[in-house]
This record gives structure tokens, sequence and C-alpha cells, in this order.
């Protein structure tokens, strides 16, 4: 039986990623990158977690922290604090390591260990992804998801204040 502190052990911080993912590569596997605010998981996450966890043998998914969430999206924002979102993530048998990222976006975590592909949904363009060319520099490539239509953090943060 696994507990919470097993599903906490998932969620580690940007050095420590750095150091495993220098393992990872001896041993030859490949890495996926996603992130997000993640801050009410939907359907819509689900997809696109499980579609870059087919991309690899590990999925790294980063996290913006709560104050990158309320600059990128009001101070409404986040729902769900930043252990909240890391550990839900970090419960999902497809998620292998969650980072959590100050930043309002994840150049810095992305270069500092340089993953074999960038995952992200279909309303970016590879020129819009942060750490594309990077990743792509170094002899990785950048995997763009179709969007789940229906479902999005503010479409139910809007319903749940409709009703």
């Amino acid at each position: 039986m696994r507990t919470v502190s097993a599903i906490e052990k998932k969620i580690i911080t940007r050095d420590r990623l750095a150091r495993l993912a220098g393992g990872w590569k001896m041993l030859g596997k490949k890495v996926a990158f996603t992130n997000g605010c993640f801050d009410i998981l939907h359907e819509g996450h689900i997809f696109s977690l499980s579609q870059a966890a087919k991309e690899a043998d590990i999925l790294v998914v980063g996290v913006n922290s709560d104050a990158s969430v309320k600059r990128l999206k009001g101070d409404s924002r986040p729902i769900n604090n930043e252990n909240s979102r890391s550990l839900v993530l970090a419960s999902l048998v497809i998620t292998d390591f969650v980072v959590v990222f100050e930043e309002d976006t994840p150049f810095e975590l992305i270069t500092s260990f340089l993953p074999d592909v960038i995952v992200k949904g279909g309303d970016y363009t590879v020129e819009q992804i942060v750490g594309a060319k990077e990743v792509i520099a170094n002899g990785g490539k950048v995997v763009i998801n179709p969007i789940v239509d229906g479902f999005s953090t503010t479409g139910i943060i809007e319903k749940m204040r409709s009703c």
C-alpha cells in the first residue's frame, strides 16, 4: 500500500531534478516535460498528461508557484495552493516527478535539465513554447497535443460562480 509520503517523494526541487536527469541520461532513459498551473485538475489536463507520458520513459511536470499563477491569472487565483496542486499531480500514476517553479515561464527549469521532449497543448506553436529552441538544439523535440474542447479551469470557475 502506498502512502502520502511515497507520493510526496515525487515532488522534487529543481536541483534534485538536474541531478536525477544526469543519471537518467546515463541510463538511456528518455525524459518528457510539460508544465502548467493545474489549478483545478480536469479531463483536459488528464488527456494532456497522458499524451505527454507516452512520449518518454519519465514524465516531469512543472507546476507554476502560487505567486506565478497570481501574476499570470489574477488575484483570485490559484484556487488550490501549489502544495495541493503538486500533491494531486504526484498522486497520478502517469506522473513520475513534479517540480514547482517560481518564474512566470519554465525556461530556467527546462534549461537546468534539458528534457528530451517538451509537450504542450494545441493552443501553442513551437515558436511560442518556452525552451523549445534549446531542447531542439540539444537533439530533443517538441510535441503539441490537441486541446480537449469544453474543459478549462477558467470555464469551471465561471460555471461554479453562476450556480
